[in-house]
């Protein structure tokens, strides 16, 4: 691909049945020219072994993980699993985490969702510990670790850390202690603004925002069909609104949309995703996603690579969506 800012792709877990097949998308990925690939786990597969898949049946892509949660593994354990993917995939790897939600936190790993943001940055502080010392000793509010020696080197170049958040402070937490940072549902404006808030934390960490990889994740539908791309991406987006946790509808609550949020909301509190989808503008989706014809697809990804500080564009999958039709938005895309 040639253009001035990166692509990722991500894979949705619930289409595959093997590792293997995971791995074929990766192949493909790879081949097209995607420069990043990564899937979420969330209550399926463990995601380290899938990606211990990808890794040996790939060869130059990159591997992200969208994102293991600070609640359900702890921090030395997030330390040895981004260890041993950098070196299963020869430092191709990169370690997402986010806050996670309430509804993982404690209704899957059994967990308070208590202080989301403090257990995130001391998981980071603990995880830089083990790869600058080999030792996850750390005394903090949350994690009081006595500290024993990892049982293999520690590589000069451990695996960067990207952090996925949405408000101002958890963007602002990823600035000044991670190297990336990954959004979801954001428009230009938004986008531009919570940029603002990741450069301040660079600066209050002392680092360079320039070394810190932004990665926006764009719901993506590219079809020669233009309403069945948009009606689909409009049910997923209106469900990741309304249903997926508090935080998403919040943040796009915030980016002008309160009354749409409501509604989208109130529908899903009688389970009506009809009604949710049908809240959801046309504004909204074009301002929150990249679904239409090719080109159309195509333009929207590139107004968004055109934001000073975004470094790629991560194009996610929606619900609905064939196999066939998420590799033919794949092939559309890496004609940019």
């Amino acid at each position: 691909m040639s253009r001035a800012f990166d692509i990722d792709v991500i894979a949705s877990t619930p289409d595959h049945d093997t590792p293997g097949s995971v791995a074929d998308l990766a192949v493909l990925a790879e081949e097209l020219g995607f420069d990043r690939f990564s899937m979420g786990e969330a209550t399926g597969w463990n995601l380290a072994t899938v990606l211990a898949v990808v890794a040996e049946r790939t060869d130059g892509i990159g591997l992200s993980d969208d994102v293991f949660s600070p609640f359900g593994r702890s921090p030395a354990m997030l330390a040895q699993t981004a260890l041993t993917l950098h070196d299963i995939s020869d430092g191709r790897f990169r370690l997402g985490l986010g806050p996670s939600s309430p509804a993982i936190t404690e209704r899957w790993h059994g967990q308070p969702f208590e202080r989301p943001l403090r257990r995130l940055r001391e998981t980071i502080e603990v995880i830089h510990a083990v790869y600058e010392n080999g030792n996850p000793e750390y005394h903090g509010e949350v994690f009081d670790i006595d500290g024993l020696d990892y049982d293999r080197s520690v590589p000069e170049d451990p695996p960067a850390i990207d952090l996925a958040t949405l408000g101002p402070k958890a963007t602002e937490l990823a600035g000044r202690f991670a190297d990336g940072w990954v959004p979801q549902l954001f428009t230009v404006d938004a986008l531009e603004e919570r940029l603002e808030d990741l450069h301040r934390g660079a600066d209050l960490g002392g680092r360079d925002p320039g070394e810190l990889r932004s990665s926006l994740v764009v719901r993506t539908f590219a079809d020669e069909d233009r309403e069945h791309a948009r009606e689909t991406a409009r049910s997923m987006v209106a469900f990741l609104i309304g249903a997926y946790g508090p935080f998403y509808g919040d943040s796009v609550a915030e980016q002008g949309y309160p009354g749409m949020v409501a509604e989208i909301r109130e529908a899903w509190g009688e389970r009506d995703t009809a009604a949710m989808a049908e809240a959801l503008t046309d504004e909204a989706l074009d301002d929150l996603a990249a679904a239409g014809t090719p080109e159309e697809v195509r333009e929207r990804l590139r107004e968004y690579g055109a934001v000073d500080g975004l470094d790629a564009v991560r194009v996610g999958f929606v619900s609905g969506m064939t196999a066939e039709e998420k590799r033919a938005t794949m092939r559309a895309v890496a004609e940019l």
